[in-house]
């Protein structure tokens, strides 16, 4: 078994009431492709800018991650996130977005990769998940969106969603999704957009799996030492 996550491989800068660190290698596909590869072979395809380094490359190769599907461009940096959050992790502000080599972006799978059996679409625009949906022969295909894609690109983002198998979003993207303030309602909304299975997380509190006809809840595993969550719902994911 294998898995092929396409997404960003970036840097965030991120400030917490207990901590502050810049340059932190970060990414849904970096937390993703980590997470997996403890259970499975992953492949990686995204595109990284001249701030990617050997030392960054090993990070991956510790873990057997491919990374034959990274692109790399020498003219200019990779996709950037700051932001900071309160006590309260659940919510977080973002301070600047750059997305630098990833907006123009492209994804194109080899031959190999297209057969690949399980593909993960990391959040990115609708239309390039879509089109990296269609390139893919994968029997099984999961997906990640967020509140910027369901306000900006509610059409293409239905489009999308009809030729996955699993969507992966917390509970407040369920609700604004499906325009819809109750979850299971919710998810019966969003399910018949598409997707077969929906998992709905819910940060320090679990996640549910909901399928047609059924559902399946897991409590959050407590922490004491909660220092950054980013990239929590990714490596989630990745697992």
């Amino acid at each position: 078994m294998s898995i092929l996550v396409v997404g960003t491989v970036a840097f965030d800068h991120v400030k917490t009431p207990f901590d502050e660190r810049a340059n932190v290698l970060a990414g849904a596909a970096t937390y993703f492709a980590i997470a997996a590869s403890f259970f499975t072979q992953v492949s990686i395809v995204g595109i990284v800018g001249n701030d990617f380094t050997a030392e960054h490359e090993r990070i991956f190769d510790a873990r057997g991650i491919d990374l034959s599907g990274l692109e790399r461009r020498k003219d200019g940096k990779s996709f950037r996130w700051t932001g900071e959050y309160g006590y309260d992790f659940n919510t977080r502000t973002t301070l600047d977005t750059q997305l630098n080599v990833f907006a123009d972006f492209q994804p194109r799978i080899s031959p190999a990769q297209q057969e690949i059996p399980y593909l993960f679409l990391g959040n990115a625009h609708p239309s390039l998940q879509r089109d990296v949906r269609q390139q893919s022969r994968a029997r099984l295909t999961a997906m990640d969106t967020m509140d910027f894609w369901i306000q900006g690109t509610p059409n293409e983002l239905r489009e999308t969603l009809q030729c996955v198998d699993l969507l992966i979003i917390n509970d407040e993207e369920a609700r604004q999704l499906a325009r819809d303030p109750n979850v299971i309602r919710a998810a019966k909304a969003i399910m018949a957009l598409g997707p077969q299975r929906l998992i709905v997380k819910r940060g320090e509190y679990g996640a549910t799996l909901f399928g047609e006809d059924s559902f399946f809840a897991i409590p959050g595993f407590p922490q004491e030492n909660v220092v950054d969550p980013t990239g929590a719902g990714d490596t989630f994911a990745g697992a």
